[in-house]
């Protein structure tokens, strides 16, 4: 029986696939796609969250990632053989093999930068008169036996250093080298001698035997101790005057470590194993932060201590660069889940629009077998089993293509998101079918929206789907975005339950206007305004499912390209605040001032298009707060920005500022070719007392300056004029104006005043605003010396380069985004593939009474227009509402600004972008015009008798 039921089966299949190729293949193609996007978009977080981990591990500085273990000395108490053993070469490496066998998973080390050795902790005084000494204080020195110095160095010059045969603590004289930099900066030659003083004050020579050039000047080895490789200039901490010295580091020879141990200079042993991340991935973030805390205080420590001594510590930085990682994770990850689930729902209900359309398409078939005697299991079965044949393959190979097509990544979470979209394609059209045939039917009347009044299931089912969906957008509102940590559903679903709460109104709604404006249609001598709007109410292409695959679509693509245009002007500002212009020209120095040649020569160059030659002097003092002033001045023009609460509240973090000397005309055009705040330049036009000194005049202590402030400086110097002392000269400032941002200074407290009033009004900046060309530039600059320095917008703006998890980030919006437009599209077109046999019988029968081919076209255009609108003015609200409702909790700084050394960390809010919303608004309208006109054009070459057959129902 059962071999019967299968030998029918297969012939019924294969029937259906020969009969209708091209839906079979539709769906097919569908379904790849959707199951290649639903398997990458996993596998594509996965990679970017691996290559992110990996890039800020091997990019931080190797003092931070490297894992040092060191203990202090062999004590006192032990023979002095044991403690010279424990510092030689064979029982260093011994320890350091078991150490790297002993590294717990995720981590592992980069074996072929590992070092060991003995340095000393504590700087010991050269006293050689060779050596430099800026500010007569000797240098001071550090000296170290480390391992590996051929493996990693060039000999420059000399010879490397060696060590004599049994080496010990009584030993008075080794051999050692420094790199080119310490030779440089302390002038040291080869063959020179440096004193080390025991204990016991007895020397210990050091002799320089060559000079060594790193390999990797930036590599662990180097990097770990910046001192091996460059010496460095620091003050003198127990001088009270401004004193400083040189110190750096002497590499002696490989296994001279047991001289170390006469002299007081604190020495320790110590093993330096530099990560290895090329082997992690993502989800081994957390793992690694737990293995790293273990090391440094845990379990982890009592195995390091078994195995390298009792009083042995592990000091890293790692754990920090992990946990920044985690938090750019965890900040990105709810931003990039909104588009997952967004577009993955607008998926679902594509497919589930597929499946609808091949029941309809299939409806009159079904219903005559279920007529004939044929059981819901029976029927469903086929369907299932002739969906699966097409289905599983389809889905298996986006599988295949997701996995050959992003190289990283688990591949269970991408397996089970393709299963998923093939389980839910071969359920939906069974189930859909047999449940329109549970009872036998027979043709009733038409569908029609406008008259039609939804049963008491339907209309309960709607009611509890809305009050879920509203209450759960109001607990997110009250709520807010922020959840501390992770992804919340809630927020991520923000789009799908804005889309579905738009959708039940509108499908409710929608009838109301119809029914409105077909009355005085009704009345019209036409017949083409009447008839469209009678069957625009009577299509189910304006139903709840395709209206909530528009909505969806057009809400996810409005957040993704707000994203996207979010992240672009968040760079832009960036890099517009740090240089102030389009270009920027200042000193080396802070008190450098451009010579007035240079401002004429650069003012003239080709592509600049104005120049505001401008006077910054950093960190002038303020006066005290002025009693009963904290609201600072209030005035009525737009660069007023803060409350006066808010001002009061900062003007104690004020005590100093930037002071900037403006020329008013030039710089307030400045401002308003980059879109700052307005300058309100006629306030700083000062006269009588006030005005502009003749060149080479002082000024008196009594002049009164007007300027603009900053909101905390105009909060703390008040209404009065109050003095202040700079090395522009001495006067009082009398504060007539706010505004929040100037061009010139990144500070945050300024005062702006007339530069011509100045008693030194020479500029040190010049702001300059076009595009001049850079090499042009840079050579009109360096005519008058190489003390200047060019900043350039473009080239900061560049700086913002992504990391990669900034770039996969992006590059899921992006995809989010055309994926968003695509099944946007594909809902229009579904919906209206719909009822397209009803337009050409509607058509046929019309060009039998006489319609025109032109009016069959408007008419079918005037059919669309209203369910175009209805889902492009629900796309608009429903894109607004989602952008609104997520924009409190939405920081973009780590999809824009993370991870660059000094650029603009305050928070950059999600901004509704008008492109995003109208433009696919827009394409759904004009995509359902074009269809509707491409229809009614390939109805007209078909005739009438093709389409009207005798006995057909329709």
């Amino acid at each position: 029986m059962s071999n019967d039921k299968r030998a029918a089966s297969a012939p019924w299949i294969r029937t259906r696939l020969r009969t209708a190729p091209g839906a079979a293949t539709a769906l097919a193609v569908l379904v790849l796609v959707t199951a290649f996007l639903a398997a990458a978009f996993p596998r594509a977080v996965d990679a970017y969250e691996s290559k992110g981990l990996r890039h800020d591990i091997a990019t931080a500085d190797a003092s931070r990632s490297t894992v040092e273990i060191a203990r202090p000395q062999p004590g006192l108490e032990l023979p002095q053989e044991q403690r010279e053993a424990e510092t030689r070469n064979p029982e260093l490496t011994r320890v350091g093999t078991a150490l790297l066998k002993a590294l717990p998973a995720p981590l592992r080390a980069d074996a072929s930068s590992v070092a060991y050795g003995v340095r000393t902790t504590k700087p010991s005084v050269a006293t050689e008169s060779w050596l430099p000494r800026p500010d007569a204080v000797p240098p001071k020195l550090t000296y170290v036996a480390q391992s590996g110095l051929k493996d990693h160095a060039t000999l420059a010059s000399g010879a490397w250093p060696t060590a004599p045969d049994g080496v010990t603590a009584d030993s008075r004289a080794v051999q050692g080298a420094v790199t080119e930099e310490t030779a440089a900066e302390l002038k040291v030659k080869v063959g020179a001698t440096i004193t080390l003083l025991t204990a016991a004050q007895e020397p210990i020579t050091v002799t320089i035997t060559g000079i060594v050039a790193p390999r990797d000047p930036k590599g662990s080895y180097w990097s770990a101790d910046p001192l091996l490789r460059s010496p460095s200039l620091v003050p003198d901490p127990s001088s009270s005057f401004p004193v400083n010295f040189w110190t750096g580091t002497v590499l002696l020879a490989e296994d001279t470590g047991p001289v170390l141990l006469s002299t007081a200079a604190e020495p320790v042993v110590f093993w330096r194993i530099p990560p290895d991340p090329t082997g992690l991935t993502g989800p081994d973030g957390s793992r690694l932060t737990s293995v790293i805390a273990s090391l440094e205080s845990g379990p982890g420590l009592l195995k390091v201590r078994r195995i390298a001594g009792g009083t042995a510590v592990v000091g890293t930085g790692l754990g920090t660069v992990v946990e920044a990682n985690a938090r750019m994770r965890d900040a990105i990850g709810p931003v990039i889940a909104v588009a997952g689930l967004g577009i993955g729902s607008v998926a679902a209900v594509v497919l589930l629009m597929t499946g609808a359309l091949i029941a309809a398409r299939r409806r009159d078939e079904l219903a005559l077998m279920r007529s004939r005697g044929g059981s819901l299991r029976g029927i469903g079965g086929r369907l299932l089993a002739e969906t699966a044949v097409t289905v599983l393959p389809a889905s298996a190979l986006g599988l295949l293509l997701a996995v050959l097509l992003v190289d990283e990544g688990r591949w269970w979470p991408g397996a089970l998101a393709a299963a998923g979209v093939a389980l839910l394609v071969c359920v939906a059209l069974p189930v859909r079918t047999t449940l329109q045939h549970i009872r036998p039917t027979l043709h009733g009347a038409r569908e029609d929206m406008v008259s039609a009044r939804p049963s008491r299931r339907r209309t309960v089912a709607e009611l509890t789907l809305l009050v879920l969906a509203v209450g759960a957008v109001t607990a997110l509102r009250r709520r807010g975005t922020s959840t501390g940590g992770g992804t919340d559903l809630l927020v991520s679903a923000a789009p799908v339950l804005v889309g579905l709460i738009a959708a039940l109104v509108l499908v409710r709604l929608y009838p109301l206007p119809l029914r409105l404006a077909a009355r005085p249609m009704a009345r019209l001598r036409g017949a083409i305004g009447f008839l469209s709007l009678a069957r625009a109410g009577r299509s189910s292409a304006g139903g709840a499912l395709p209206l909530l695959a528009l909505l969806l679509a057009l809400a996810t693509a409005a957040f993704g390209g707000s994203v996207i245009a979010g992240i672009g002007d968040a760079r832009d500002d960036a890099a517009l605040a740090s240089v102030g212009a389009d270009a920027r020209v200042s000193g080396m120095g802070d008190r450098a001032t451009l010579p007035d040649e240079l401002v004429r020569t650069v003012s003239g160059l080709d592509g600049v298009r104005d120049a505001a030659p401008v006077r910054v002097e950093y960190s002038v003092t303020m006066p005290e707060a002025a009693a009963g002033d904290g609201a600072g001045t209030r005035t009525d023009t737009a660069a007023d920005t803060g409350t006066a609460g808010d001002d009061a509240a900062d003007a104690g973090d004020a005590a100093t500022a930037a002071l900037v000397g403006v020329e008013p005309a030039s710089y307030a055009r400045l401002a308003r070719t980059h879109g700052l705040p307005a300058f309100p330049a006629a306030r700083l036009r000062a006269t009588g007392p006030s005005a502009p000194l003749p060149e080479g005049a002082e000024a008196g202590p009594e002049r009164v300056l007007p300027a603009i402030a900053s909101p905390a400086v105009a909060a703390r110097l008040g209404k009065e004029p109050r003095a202040v002392r700079t090395l522009s000269g001495d006067f009082r400032v009398q504060v007539v104006g706010t505004t929040a941002h100037v061009a010139a200074v990144s500070s945050t407290n300024f005062l702006i005043v007339n530069a011509a009033s100045l008693e030194q009004k020479s500029p040190t900046t010049l702001l300059l605003a076009g595009a001049p060309d850079p090499g042009k530039l840079r050579a009109a600059v360096d005519e008058n010396g190489k003390k200047f320095v060019v900043q350039l917008r473009s080239e900061e703006r560049a700086r913002y380069v992504n990391t990669p998890m900034q770039a996969g980030a992006e590059r899921i919006y992006l995809a989010a985004v055309a994926a968003g437009a695509g099944y946007a599209l594909l809902a229009v077109l579904l919906s209206l593939l719909q009822t397209a046999p009803e337009r050409k019988t509607l058509l046929a029968r019309l060009r039998t009474m006489g319609l025109t081919t032109a009016q069959g076209r408007r008419l079918l255009a005037f059919e669309a227009t209203p369910q175009a609108l209805l889902a492009a003015g629900g796309g608009l609200f429903t894109g607004w509402a989602t952008i609104a409702l997520l924009s409190p909790g939405v920081d973009l700084v780590p999809l824009a600004l993370a991870g660059v050394a000094g650029s603009d960390t305050d928070p950059v809010p999600l901004r509704t972008d008008l492109w995003s919303l109208g433009l696919p608004a827009a394409g759904v309208v004009a995509l359902a015009a074009a269809v509707a006109g491409v229809q009614a054009w390939w109805a007209s070459r078909r005739g009438s008798i093709t389409e009207l057959r005798a006995g057909d129902s329709r």
